[in-house]
C-alpha cells in the first residue's frame, strides 16, 4: 500500500470510529453504492447501454455535448 492509501485508510477509519453504531449499516450501503458508482462497467455492458439510449433517441447534438464542457476546469 503506498504512503496515500494509508493516509486515506487512516482518515476513513477515523471517520468510522466516530460514527455511532447504530449508523454503521447505512454507512456500509453508502460505501458499496460510492463504489459501485465509480466502478467502470465493462466494454459490452457500456456499449449495450448506450445501444438501447441510441435506439430510443436519448441522445444529444455533439455541439451539445461540448457545451460548458470548458467550466469545469
Amino acid at each position: 500500500m503506498t504512503v496515500y492509501q494509508t493516509l486515506y485508510t487512516e482518515k476513513i477509519e477515523q471517520e468510522i470510529q466516530k460514527t455511532p453504531d447504530e449508523y454503521l449499516p447505512m454507512l456500509l450501503e453508502m460505501v458499496r453504492l460510492f463504489r459501485q458508482s465509480v466502478a467502470l462497467k465493462p466494454a459490452d455492458e457500456s456499449f449495450r447501454q448506450g445501444w438501447k439510449e441510441a435506439l430510443k433517441g436519448e441522445t444529444l447534438p455533439i455541439s451539445e455535448l461540448w457545451t460548458n464542457l470548458d467550466s469545469a476546469e
